[in-house]
């Protein structure tokens, strides 16, 4: 059996952080990871490049988070995009801002953030054990007072704090123990479902399409006949259905919806820069131009080539028909179809392809201001593991990293006390 003042259940993110945020401050620290290495899912965040933030202000980023962005206003008020920055740069990984304001490391490689962060751990004297999977919490009188990691090893500490992330991706570890560790004490564990997780489409358009990325598009999730969300950028057609970064940040509603039993349809605008009365304009300007172009011809200059055999298909226009022969009745129904390509939802993928889970312990029971459990004295909880989930950009990460720098910090300061 050893003693420590704080104990870190997992070795990602939010663990990492809190780890060595408690032992800055003082706190001698034990950091448990149940795999061989810790870090594995950070090495494959961002496409392996690691978006560590986004430089959107306050505001902009608790509203990425839906209903529960709230509850992480006071982790980001005391440790957020700057801050976070500003401490890779003393790390030795410098950072740069692209496109939509998302921040990666300058060598695009997750790998270099793990390694610095596990360096930083170590030399702030924090004790990393692998390979320690952590079976229960040790409880005496309501209040955590350890963990034990197998029948024959015991590890008694002042406080815990659980980071071990959510379900998705399950082969880097996380495989759901955190919910299990904090229900054993009594808390809420709000449904956990796949987010930021590609779609499932009904019959062969989306097959047919696939590979096909169309950018510049909006796309609008409609539920039994009612919009509810809308996104606009880059989408992509897989084998499946679909997927890219405006479906990833839509499926918070999709995947809830189709949990109901309600009907999903995804509607998308492929003409965006042009509303119904120019974009009708610009096909009777076409038609005119290049009356005896046949239909199939004249669709090159308005979409990708891999989409305009299902556009003859879902318009009902021969693709031999000459352009002056295209009726009214014809034009509007290409119009129509161009600002409104509709698909059917009737799934999502797996856990397995999620990056982030969504659901998990009910912030309700959790203090916002140390990440303290309201349920069971010396206990914290930081990260995925929270129910709590953003947007893709880096908004997820910067959650993990602040509610991680939350905790260590109370952690090490109750322990000291």
């Amino acid at each position: 059996m050893t003693r420590h003042q704080v104990i870190v259940v997992g070795a990602g993110a939010a663990g990492l952080m809190a780890a060595g945020r408690a032992a800055e401050l003082g706190g001698e620290t034990l950091l448990l990871e149940k795999m061989n290495r810790p870090g594995r899912k950070l090495c494959i965040t961002g496409k392996g490049r690691c978006n560590l933030t986004n430089v959107a202000p306050l505001s902009d980023f608790i509203t990425r988070f839906g209903p529960n962005g709230q509850f992480l206003r006071q982790a980001f008020s005391r440790f957020f995009s700057a801050e976070l920055v500003a401490l890779f740069e003393e790390l030795g990984v410098p950072t740069v801002t692209e496109r939509g304001g998302r921040v990666f490391p300058v060598s695009g490689q997750a790998r270099e953030v793990v390694d610095a962060l596990v360096h930083w751990v170590r030399k702030r004297g924090v004790t990393l054990r692998t390979r320690s999977p952590v079976e229960r919490l040790l409880v005496e009188g309501g209040r955590v007072v350890g963990v034990q990691v197998s029948p024959n090893r015991v590890h008694r500490s002042d406080t815990v704090i659980i980071a071990t992330g959510g379900a998705s991706y399950p082969a880097t570890g996380s495989t759901g123990d955190g919910y299990r560790l904090a229900q054993s004490v009594g808390h809420t564990i709000v449904p956990i479902r796949p987010a930021l997780v590609p779609l499932e489409t009904a019959g062969d358009i989306a097959p047919r399409l696939q590979g096909l990325s169309l950018r510049n598009v909006a796309v609008r999730v409609w539920v039994n006949g009612k919009k509810q969300a809308e996104a606009f950028g880059e989408m992509l057609f897989t084998h499946f259905g679909v997927s890219g970064p405006i479906i990833l940040a839509l499926s918070r509603q999709v995947v809830d919806a189709l949990r109901s039993g309600q009907r999903v349809t995804l509607s998308i605008d492929l003409k965006l820069a042009l509303d119904e009365r120019r974009l009708d304009a610009r096909l009777l300007r076409d038609l005119d131009a290049h009356g005896k172009q046949q239909f199939h011809t004249l669709l090159k200059d308005l979409l990708p080539r891999k989409l305009i055999p299902v556009c003859i298909d879902l318009v009902g226009i021969p693709p031999n028909r000459d352009a002056h022969q295209i009726t009214a009745q014809e034009r509007e129904r290409l119009r129509i179809w161009l600002k409104d390509f509709r698909l059917e939802v009737t799934g999502h993928r797996s856990f397995t392809e999620a990056i982030i889970t969504a659901g998990g312990v009910d912030t309700r029971e959790v203090d916002p201001r140390t990440m303290a459990s309201r349920l069971a004295e010396g206990l914290y909880l930081a990260g995925e593991v929270l129910d709590v989930d953003g947007d893709t950009g880096g908004f997820n990460l910067q959650a993990a990293f602040s509610t991680g720098w939350l905790a260590g910090r109370a952690a090490a300061r109750w322990a000291a006390r």
